[in-house]
C-alpha cells in the first residue's frame, strides 16, 4: 500500500464479507434469519503464518471499520489512527489489526439502508431487531472466513466495550484479553432514558416518514436533534464551560448586546433586549446545531434507531448470569483492562468498577484505571496528539499488551 504524500500511514481499502445467504440465513438471537448479510471492514500489518497476532477493534454507536490510515484522497485518517500503526498503541509491525462494521450500520455492513433482496428497495423499519449478541456473532463469522481462531485481545471504547465484553462471554475461548474503555455491562436507566429521547426526535420527524425517506431529500431534523442530545452527553460540564465560556457567536462575552425580542416592540431588561426568534446566540448553541447538521449527512436515522435499541438491550448479566454480572463472568477466560474517566457523564467510572468487582470475586485477571480527564465520555476519541489523556491512554493499552500473560 502506497503512502499519501506528508502522511506516516498508509492508504487502506475497505473489504467487504459476505455470508448467510438462502438456505443459509444468518440466525438473529430473536430466532429471526436475515441473509445474504455484508460485513464491512479494514486490516492493518500483516496475519502471521500462526494466525495467532490479531487485535479486532470494536467501534462505538455511529463508528465504521476506517480506524486507521487513509482512504485515497482522504486528508483525514481514521477514528482511532493516534492508536494504530507502527510503533504505536497497537503496533502494526507487531499486530494484524482489524475492525469491522457491525450488523446494522450504515457504513458498507447490512443494516436498514441496505437494499432486502426480497423487494428490491431499503429494509428500512423491515429490517429486524439486532443486539449486540448477533453484532458479536457475525463479527465471529468474519474471523473464521479469515482462519482467525484466537485473538490477541479485543478493544474497543462505549458501545465498543460492550461488544468487547460480550465476545468474552459469548466465546470465551477466543480472545485472550479483553480492553474495555469508557463502558458498562449494561446502561444504566439514565443512559436509556437519553437514548430514548433520540428516538422519539427521530420519529416525531415528519421527513422520517416511517423510516421510508431513503432516495429523497430529506433534512432530516430529528436525527440532528438526537446527535445534539447525544453530544451533550459526551462532553462534561467542565469541558463544555472551558470550551464555550458563554461566549455569544458575535463574540461578545457577555450578554450586553442587542437583538430583537419583537420586530416593533423591542421588551428590555437593562442592557438586554431577549431574542423571540431563538436563533444560535450562544457559541454552544451553534456547535451542537454543527454536529447535528454534519451528523445527518453521514449517519443513517434508522441505524441510529436499530443501534441504539441494541445498546439498550445489553445486560451482560441477565443474559449469561441469571442477573448476576458475578455469575456472568465466570465464563470468561480473557484477561481484562478496563479503562474509565473521571468526568464521563455518560459511562460512569463506577459502571467500569462493578465489571472489575465481577472479575475479582472470581479470581479472573484485571486491571483498572481512571483517567484523570475534563473531556467527559469522548477522551478516548479527541485526536489532539497532546492531550495527556491520549498518552496515558496509549501507554496503558501498550503495556498491557506488552506485560500481560497473552
Amino acid at each position: 500500500m502506497e503512502k499519501p504524500p506528508g502522511n506516516p500511514q498508509p492508504v487502506v481499502k475497505p473489504q467487504f464479507f459476505t455470508f448467510g445467504g438462502p438456505p443459509n440465513e444468518f440466525i438473529l438471537e430473536s430466532g429471526q434469519k436475515i441473509g445474504p448479510v455484508t460485513i464491512a471492514y479494514e486490516t492493518y500489518g500483516e496475519l502471521n503464518k500462526d494466525k495467532t497476532n490479531a487485535i479486532l477493534i470494536l467501534h462505538a454507536l455511529s463508528g465504521d471499520a476506517h480506524v486507521a490510515g487513509y482512504h485515497e484522497g482522504d486528508n483525514k485518517p481514521g477514528w482511532w489512527d493516534l492508536m494504530v500503526g507502527p510503533g504505536k498503541a497497537m503496533d502494526t509491525n507487531k499486530y494484524f489489526v482489524l475492525c469491522s462494521n457491525v450488523l446494522g450500520s450504515c457504513y458498507g455492513s447490512t443494516g436498514p439502508s441496505s437494499v432486502n433482496p426480497k423487494t428490491g428497495k431499503p429494509y428500512g423499519l423491515s429490517f429486524p431487531v439486532v443486539t449486540i449478541s448477533d453484532m458479536v456473532k457475525a463479527q465471529k463469522a468474519l474471523l473464521d472466513s479469515i482462519g482467525i481462531s484466537q485473538l490477541v485481545t479485543v478493544i474497543g471504547g462505549s458501545m465498543g466495550g460492550m461488544q468487547a465484553i460480550e465476545w468474552t462471554l459469548q466465546f470465551p475461548d477466543v480472545p485472550k484479553s479483553a480492553i474495555v474503555i469508557a463502558s458498562c455491562a449494561a446502561l444504566s436507566d439514565q443512559e436509556i432514558a437519553f437514548d430514548t429521547v433520540g428516538r422519539n426526535a427521530i420519529k416525531a420527524d415528519t421527513e422520517w416518514e416511517n423510516g421510508e425517506y431513503y432516495g429523497r431529500d430529506k433534512k432530516l431534523k430529528g436525527l440532528a436533534i438526537a446527535r445534539m442530545i447525544g453530544h451533550i452527553t459526551y462532553l462534561s460540564e467542565e469541558g463544555m464551560a472551558e470550551k464555550f465560556k458563554r461566549r455569544l457567536q458575535s463574540g461578545e462575552k457577555n450578554l450586553s448586546y442587542k437583538i430583537r425580542y419583537e420586530k416593533e416592540v423591542p421588551c428590555t431588561t437593562g442592557s438586554t433586549v431577549f431574542d423571540k426568534d431563538f436563533e444560535r446566540e450562544f457559541a454552544v448553541e451553534s456547535y451542537l446545531a454543527y454536529q447535528g447538521e454534519k451528523f445527518v449527512k453521514r449517519f443513517d436515522a434508522n441505524s441510529y434507531l436499530y443501534i441504539t435499541k441494541a445498546m439498550d438491550y445489553y445486560d451482560a448479566a441477565a443474559k449469561w448470569g441469571g442477573g448476576s454480572l458475578k455469575q456472568a463472568m465466570k465464563r470468561t477466560k480473557a484477561e481484562f483492562l478496563l479503562i474509565s474517566f473521571t468526568s464521563d457523564m455518560l459511562f460512569s467510572p463506577d459502571q467500569s468498577k462493578a465489571i472489575v468487582e465481577a472479575l475479582r470475586v472470581n479470581n479472573k485477571d484485571v486491571s483498572y484505571i481512571e483517567i484523570d480527564s475534563k473531556h467527559g465520555h469522548d477522551a478516548f476519541l479527541l485526536e489532539k496528539k497532546t492531550m495527556n489523556e491520549n498518552k496515558i491512554l496509549s501507554q496503558a493499552i501498550k503495556n498491557f499488551l506488552l506485560h500481560s500473560r497473552v
